[in-house]
């Protein structure tokens, strides 16, 4: 036990679920009437398709298998990723708290003239999940950081099925949440934005810190 516990000590940073959840769910309750509307005009050309609702849900077992991953097999590559998901995520809490925010886009279910399992899941959704706390989308920022980190990983890059499969996945996700009207085409260019600022930050900046640390060790290691 106590070698499992030494092994898994970085599991410590998932405690930070708890505090996103607690504020996320705060905003939710007391973000209800005044907002501002993100709406732009390419939201009004874009059809709603109840079949994006497939890989919209898909995202939370994208990312769950991603941490969970990295969390079992690498603890550097598992620390990029959290910091990338987890202060990106910070930021669009902070965003939200302070720019309070939502959309006005989803339609009227019983309006579309069919009906079928998808729109009664998206029913629920919707009656669920206020149309508030939507930019940047942490459904786009945190599917971009999945595809990162799975491309950026030295034991999963040399597998293309799965870097391009990642890829294919996150864009038919950041689709899916306009498509299905969760969110508007500018929530999904900010999530965009966060996520390249991101990169540069954990992946980038960081990384190349790391690598000349790295390098300098090994240089003093042979003098």
């Amino acid at each position: 036990m106590k070698n499992l516990i030494h092994k898994y000590k970085h599991a410590w940073v998932l405690s930070y679920f708890v505090i996103y959840m607690v504020w996320f769910f705060y905003l939710e309750r007391s973000v209800t009437k005044n907002f501002y509307t993100v709406h732009i005009k390419l939201d009004d050309m874009i059809p709603f398709n109840e079949w994006f609702l497939i890989p919209y849900l898909l995202w939370f077992l994208y990312i769950f298998s991603t941490v969970s991953y990295f969390f079992l097999t690498s603890r550097s590559d598992f620390y990029k990723l959290t910091a990338f998901l987890f202060i990106g995520m910070t930021i669009c809490l902070i965003i939200y708290t302070i720019w309070p925010n939502g959309q006005d886009l989803r339609p009227n279910l019983d309006a579309l003239g069919r009906d079928n399992v998808l729109i009664d899941i998206i029913r629920h959704l919707y009656s669920t999940d206020t149309a508030t706390n939507v930019c940047p989308s942490i459904h786009v920022f945190n599917s971009i950081g999945a595809a990162i980190a799975i491309n950026k990983s030295e034991a999963l890059k040399k597998k293309k099925w799965l870097t391009i499969g990642s890829v294919i996945l996150t864009v038919l996700i950041c689709m899916s949440t306009v498509f299905i009207k969760q969110h508007s085409v500018f929530d999904v260019f900010m999530g965009t934005l966060l996520a390249v600022v991101m990169y540069l930050g954990v992946y980038v900046w960081v990384g190349s810190k790391q690598a000349a640390k790295a390098k300098e060790k090994k240089l003093s290691a042979e003098f």
